[in-house]
C-alpha cells in the first residue's frame, strides 16, 4: 500500500460525470469501452479533478471521501452508473462530480486468453522479428477499428513506432518477459 491506504497499483479508470436519479446514485465515463474493472470492484479509490477544464464538485462544504463502498454498479449506455455506501441523496452523489475514480489492479477480473489490459502493455519492450528494439509501449490509441500502439525508442534523434495491435503485425506478446514482437521494420 501506499499512502493512507492508497494501493500502488492503483489504476484510473473513469470519472465521475454526474449524479443519476434522485436517490444518489452516480454516473461515471469508464475510460474503457468493456469496464470489467470499474463494474467488478467493491471499492473505487477518489481523487479530485485536476487539470485544464477540469470539472469541479457542484460544492465543497464537504471534502471529497477517500473511498467509495459500491453497493451496485451496472452499464447504461456509454456509461457506468452506481450506488455507494453513504452517497444518499443527489445532491450527495452531485458534490462527487469531477472526481477521478481508481480501482486496485488486483481487482481487475482476468483477462481472457489473447486479451490484455492496456495498463498492462505499457512498458513492455517491442522488439520486430529480426530482434531489433522498436521501443517501449509508452501508450495506445483507441482508432474505433482497432488499437495502435505507440512504441517510443529514447535516442539521438528518438524514434517512434505507431504499430497496429492486430494479429497480422502481432506475433507475440510476452508477459513473463515483458516483451512485445511484432512484425514490423525498423524504417516503418
Amino acid at each position: 500500500m501506499a499512502a493512507a491506504g492508497w494501493p500502488e497499483d492503483a489504476v484510473e479508470v473513469g470519472r465521475i460525470a454526474d449524479a443519476w436519479g434522485v436517490k444518489g446514485w452516480i454516473k461515471v465515463q469508464p475510460f474503457s469501452n468493456e469496464p470489467q474493472a470499474l463494474l467488478a470492484a467493491r471499492h473505487w479509490l477518489l481523487k479530485p479533478a485536476d487539470g485544464p477544464g477540469a470539472v469541479r464538485p457542484v460544492t465543497a462544504a464537504k471534502p471529497l471521501p477517500h473511498e467509495l463502498k459500491i453497493t451496485a454498479a451496472r452499464r447504461h449506455g456509454d456509461a457506468v452508473v452506481a450506488s455507494a455506501e453513504g452517497v444518499q441523496d443527489r445532491s450527495a452523489a452531485e458534490s462527487l462530480r469531477g472526481a477521478r475514480v481508481f480501482v486496485s489492479r488486483a481487482t481487475f477480473p482476468p483477462a481472457e486468453t489473447d486479451e490484455y489490459y492496456w495498463v498492462d502493455l505499457i512498458g513492455l519492450a517491442v522488439v520486430n522479428r529480426q530482434g531489433e528494439p522498436l521501443g517501449t509501449v509508452a501508450d495506445l490509441i483507441d482508432t474505433g477499428p482497432h488499437t495502435v500502439l505507440r512504441a517510443v525508442k529514447e535516442g539521438d534523434p528518438p524514434s517512434e513506432h505507431l504499430i497496429p495491435f492486430v494479429a497480422a503485425y502481432v506475433d507475440d506478446v510476452n508477459m513473463a518477459q515483458r516483451r512485445i514482437t511484432v512484425d514490423w521494420g525498423l524504417d516503418y
